[in-house]
Formats: structure tokens, sequence, C-alpha cells
């Protein structure tokens, strides 16, 4: 027989791709091989599991927000344990803020301003299916779609991060938009 803490549990795994997802756009590129983003993901998840049993958020929109502002501590901690000796503090730089930006630019992605609670409850739905299914896209392609996308960075921006031309960015992106829609569609059509 499942309990309410299996409960609890099902209800927040369904967020571990959107919030490994937004981790992944705050981390520094000189980070990348220091830092555990699904043991920081974990950690938040584990935290919210226990936060939740002796009651908090329920609804979808709170708990989101929520469960990014343990994240938002959780990956302060780990970027602190990581430049422990190199750190400026007239530098540093609340991660909250830069977290629901990216949510929020992720949100954008998606669809322009819905109102009615139905219509919100199905775009949290998209949110967590676009932050499941962009993984699934080859790594340039993704990486073109979350910088140009979800960090806002300019094609130029990105053609020198990634060392390739303009044209290059712009079909990774046309190609990667083309496969996320296909996939979020077949997708759309198997739920019941």
């Amino acid at each position: 027989m499942i309990d309410d803490t299996d409960t609890l549990a099902c209800g927040l795994e369904r967020y571990r791709v959107y919030l490994h997802l937004l981790a992944r756009l705050q981390l520094d590129p000189r980070l990348r091989g220091k830092l555990d983003l699904s043991g920081v993901v974990q950690q938040t998840l584990w935290e919210a599991h226990r936060a939740l049993v002796a009651g908090a958020p329920t609804g979808d929109a709170e708990l989101a927000a929520w469960l990014r502002r343990i994240l938002a501590n959780n990956l302060a901690d780990e970027f602190r344990r990581c430049r422990a000796e190199k750190r400026l503090l007239d530098r540093e730089r609340s991660l909250e803020p830069a977290l629901d930006e990216s949510s929020a630019r992720l949100a954008a992605f998606l669809v322009a301003n819905q109102s009615s609670p139905s219509q919100r409850a199905e775009h949290r739905e998209e949110l967590l299916a676009l932050a499941k299914t962009l993984p699934r896209l080859p790594d340039a392609q993704r990486l073109a779609v979350e910088l140009h996308y979800l960090q806002g960075w300019p094609l130029a921006a990105i053609a020198e991060h990634m060392e390739c031309s303009k044209p290059a960015v712009a079909g990774l992106l046309h190609r990667g938009l083309a496969r996320l829609r296909q996939w979020l569609q077949e997708d759309q059509q198997e739920q019941p």
C-alpha cells in the first residue's frame, strides 16, 4: 500500500528534470567538471520531501517557486565550496533571482500570457515536458537552444562560445526547435 510519503516523493520526482535544467542554466562553464548538478538536485528534492512531510506549499505554482528557492540555496552552497579560496565577496549575487529569470524565460519560450487556472496548470505541465525533452536533443542543438531561448544569448555570442559561425548556430536552433516541437507533439498525442 502506498502511503503519503510515497505520494509526496512521486509528486516531487516530476520536478527533477526541470530543476536539473534550471541548475544547468546557472552553471558557469568553468565549473562543469567540478560540480555534480545531479547531486544538487537530489539534495533539493530530499530537503523538499523532508519539509513537505511537515507541511509546505501544495499548489503547483507555489511548489515550483519553493523548489527553486531550495535549489538556489543548494547551488549557492556548492558554488561557495568550489570557489572557497578564490571567491570575491563583491561579486557574489543571489541565485534565486537568476533561477526565477531562467524559469520565466523557460515559460516564455513555450507560451505567451495565459490567465485561467486551467491554462496555467496546462502551462506548468508543458514546462515539465519541455524540461524532460530537451536532454533528448544532440548536445550542440541542446546547448544552442538553451543559450539562445533560455538564457537570452544573441547568435553572435553563441557562435563565439561554440566556435562556429552564426549560420551554423541558426541551423542548430532551427533543427533543435523542429525536433522539440515534433517530440512534444508526439508525447502529447500519446497521453490519454
